[in-house]
Formats: structure tokens, sequence, C-alpha cells
């Protein structure tokens, strides 16, 4: 009923054939609150700025016409993840849009314990790299629908991007377009590709690498890191061949709203979907 309610509210604002882009705030959930930093692995340093309660927050994105939210839990605990599940149960009883959760989650029992809370969609990052089965299981038992697989990436040469895992603190070996490949083979529904180099700064997403991983696989990609304009969200969609775009900053200080983004995204002949008053 949740999905079916918000998609009565919706119209995209091209053709109904055209696949709308996607607008999608995250909010980093640290103790029961959401909290902003600049970069990775800034956490231990005392790096993080309160920001709000989740709950109020995805209520105020769902209102504004968020397409879907991403809540990372960032406390990777026993006692983060009970305030996860109430975070989720909360949001998913006054909200009708999808939710994704991820953070902590090492097994189809972490899995289905946020699915039934509430939650749309699962997001593994490091448990994924370190039991890559954990995808494959988790495709199998809910849909590869509900299964995202978050990749960090970071340049590491001129033309090479490697994936890191631990926050962005570990680095893999592993370049990212080949593991986005692999991850989609094993059943992730959609990639959400995160770059360690731009996240936080507000100075505009990694194009080329975005670009990238979208031509390489057969499902959405969803650009994180590095949005500060409305421009950089163009751009990302556009030349970087994304399906959607992640922000955290520009939304929780109020920079722009998602009505805005939209607004600006339509006037760039990009298909998005708008809230029906």
């Amino acid at each position: 009923m949740k999905l079916f309610s918000f998609a009565l509210r919706l119209h995209c604002v091209f053709n109904d054939s055209v696949i709308a882009k996607r607008v999608i705030p995250c909010l980093d959930v640290h103790a029961g609150q959401v909290t902003r930093g600049i970069q990775f692995g800034k956490a231990e340093e005392g790096g993080l700025r309160n920001v709000g309660d989740p709950v109020e927050l995805a209520m105020r994105y769902n209102q504004q016409g968020a397409d879907e939210m991403v809540f990372f839990d960032i406390t990777a605990s026993a006692h983060g993840r009970a305030t996860m599940v109430d975070v989720i149960e909360r949001t998913a009883d006054e909200c009708f849009m999808p939710l994704t959760v991820g953070g902590g989650i090492k097994s189809v029992d972490d899995m289905f314990t946020m699915l039934r809370a509430g939650a749309d969609k699962i997001s593994i990052n490091s448990s994924a790299l370190a039991n890559p089965d954990l995808v494959r299981a988790g495709a199998e038992k809910f849909g590869s629908q509900c299964v995202v697989v978050s990749i960090d990436s970071k340049r590491v040469a001129p033309d090479k991007w490697e994936v890191f895992s631990h926050g962005g603190r570990k680095a893999t070996g592993l370049d990212a377009v080949d593991w986005a490949r692999k991850a989609v083979a094993l059943g992730a529904g959609e990639i959400v590709l995160n770059s360690i180099d731009a996240d936080g700064t507000r100075a505009g997403f990694d194009l080329a690498i975005t670009r990238r991983v979208s031509e390489s696989v057969g499902v959405p990609v969803v650009a994180s890191g590095g949005a500060g304009s409305l421009e950089h969200m163009a751009e990302v969609l556009l030349e970087g061949k994304a399906d959607a775009v992640l922000a955290a900053s520009i939304f929780h200080f109020g920079n722009y709203t998602v009505g805005q983004v939209k607004d600006f995204l339509a006037t760039k002949q990009i298909p998005v979907r708008r809230l029906e008053h």
C-alpha cells in the first residue's frame, strides 16, 4: 500500500513511457541521529555534524517529492541495529516513498530484519566484498529488486578506479567496473556508486567512473558523492549516464529542496516524477 499510494501522487513531467530519473536524499544515521561528515572515515575523528532526527527528515523529503530515501547505519553495532529498525518502522508508517537501508548488513537474516521493518531494498557494501555469495543469496531469497550493492571507488591512476571497503579505509585491489559487473552477475538489482574522492566536497560527481559503470551493467546506477549544485545533478545524469542521483548535504543544510532539483532537471529535458497537488 505504501508504494501504491505514493505512485498515485506522482506523474512524469514528460511521457509515461520514459523512465524518470530519481532524486534520492541519503541519511547517515549514527546513534539514532542523522549526521554528516566532510569525507569518508571521519567518524573516529569527531568529524561528524549532527543534522537532526531521521524520521523528521524523511518526512520532510517525502513531502518534497523524493523518489526514494536511503538510510545508512554508520553505528554498525547491536545497539545501532535495534535503533535503525525503530527508525525504519517509524519512517515506513509515515512516508510513502521506497526505503533503502544499508550499513552492517552481513546475512540474509539481517536483510529480512530490515525488510520486515519496512525497508524496500537492502544495500550491502563491505559485506558483499567479504562474502560475494551474500548477493546471490539475498537475490534468491527476496528478489534482485531488493538487493543493492554499494561500491566505494577511488581513482588510483589516470584511468583506473579501485574499490575500497570499510567506509573507504581499506583497499581491496578490485577494479570498480569489474566488481560492478560481478555484483550484477551475482544478482544485484542496482548499483550505488560512491566516489571517495568527491564525497562531501560538493565539487561535483566523478563523471568518468559513473559513465563507465553505467555503460557496463544492465541495472540502474545511482551516482553518489560530490553533489554541490543543481548543475552537478544534471551533469551526472546526462554525461555520467546515471539513473538516479543521491545527495545528503545539499538537502540537509537547506541549499536546495528535492522539488528545486527536479524543477532544474526538467529544464534540462531530463524526465523526472513530480508530485501532483
